[in-house]
């Protein structure tokens, strides 16, 4: 394979394949699905750790009541406590997810950039490379212009004209 530099000439001489644009194209419909798929795994994770949050801050105000009510060391309170660590627990797991998410969003959102950065690139040097034809295509013309030229001259010389 050659290398990018290189295949911007080489495509001239067809020593080099084309980029596919279509699966450039199927590259960034998939990162898009991806980052929509990431987003809606957030707002979910987050939903979750919102509630897990209301979760603890209703068992911290009953362990305060019972706490005031029975004592510190009561049945009472220590379920309380057993509510609320497990709660924790819950909302922790749900933070590591929504980084998890942030990570993988990140992420996908890169790899979509750099797919659109190559797709751009790509049509910067097709143009590059049609412009380079067409000029080429010019410079053939003019040639053969001054050849039929040339040779009508020469005939003319060569009949004393």
């Amino acid at each position: 394979m050659c290398s990018q530099l290189l295949c911007r000439f080489a495509r001239r001489w067809r020593l080099c394949p084309e980029p596919d644009p279509s699966s450039q194209q199927q590259d960034i419909k998939n990162d898009k699905k991806d980052i929509r798929s990431d987003k809606k795994d957030l707002a979910k994770d987050r939903a979750d750790r919102n509630a897990d949050q209301r979760d603890i801050n209703k068992d911290k105000s009953q362990l305060a009541s019972d706490v005031k009510k029975y004592g510190a060391n009561s049945s009472q309170a220590q379920t309380d406590r057993k509510d609320l660590r497990a709660d924790r627990v819950d909302r922790n797991k749900d933070q590591k997810d929504i980084n998890h998410d942030r990570k993988d969003l990140t992420k996908d959102r890169a790899d979509r950039n750099a797919d659109q950065r190559d797709i751009n690139k790509d049509k910067r040097d097709l143009r590059a490379d049609r412009k380079d034809r067409n000029q080429d295509q010019k410079d053939i013309h003019k040639d053969k212009k001054d050849l039929h030229r040339d040779r009508s001259d020469l005939r003319h010389d060569k009949h004393g004209h």
